[in-house]
């Protein structure tokens, strides 16, 4: 993440931008991350466009390059294996991960209702992915206040 893309943030918003660009950069396979909200809107994402930095033109992009589609599967996802869970008596959900043949996204709650959700490789780690995920919620959880979504989104609505 440049500083251009976080000019103007509090400093625990530059902290997540610092987080979510360190989960890309650091994880092999991993190709995109976004953080929903509860309702469904991108707050963070790794897609350059979206945050206005540069991205290694090595590094496979994510659902069709788009943050937005990112957003919309992870929500999604989000939203019916709640409901399955509540089918089924099974408590909260806690991860979400789908298999595919060419790829894999992996949806984990942060706070709130919010989630943070990222498309990898077919051939990465899954454990290794599941356990950065973690860290990230872990370090994220705390600090995503109903303030610091609505400076996200809002930062996110400027960039656009």
């Amino acid at each position: 993440m440049t500083a251009t893309g976080t000019f103007g943030l509090s400093s625990e918003a530059r902290n997540l931008h610092w987080l979510l660009s360190n989960l890309v950069e650091e994880v092999p396979g991993v190709r995109s991350v976004a953080v929903v909200s509860s309702d469904g809107l991108l707050l963070l994402s790794s897609d350059a466009a979206q945050n206005a930095a540069a991205t290694s033109a090595a590094r496979p992009e994510g659902p069709r390059g788009a943050a937005a589609d990112l957003a919309t599967i992870v929500s999604g996802l989000g939203s019916l294996t709640l409901g399955a869970a509540r089918l089924m008596d099974g408590g909260g959900v806690k991860q979400t991960m789908v298999a595919m043949e060419e790829g894999s996204v992996f949806v984990m709650s942060v706070s709130d209702g919010s989630l943070l959700g990222v498309h990898a490789a077919a051939d990465c780690d899954m454990s290794v992915v599941a356990y950065h995920m973690g860290l990230f919620v872990g370090r994220a959880g705390h600090v995503l206040t109903p303030e610091l979504r609505s400076e996200l989104r809002k930062s996110l609505e400027g960039s656009e």
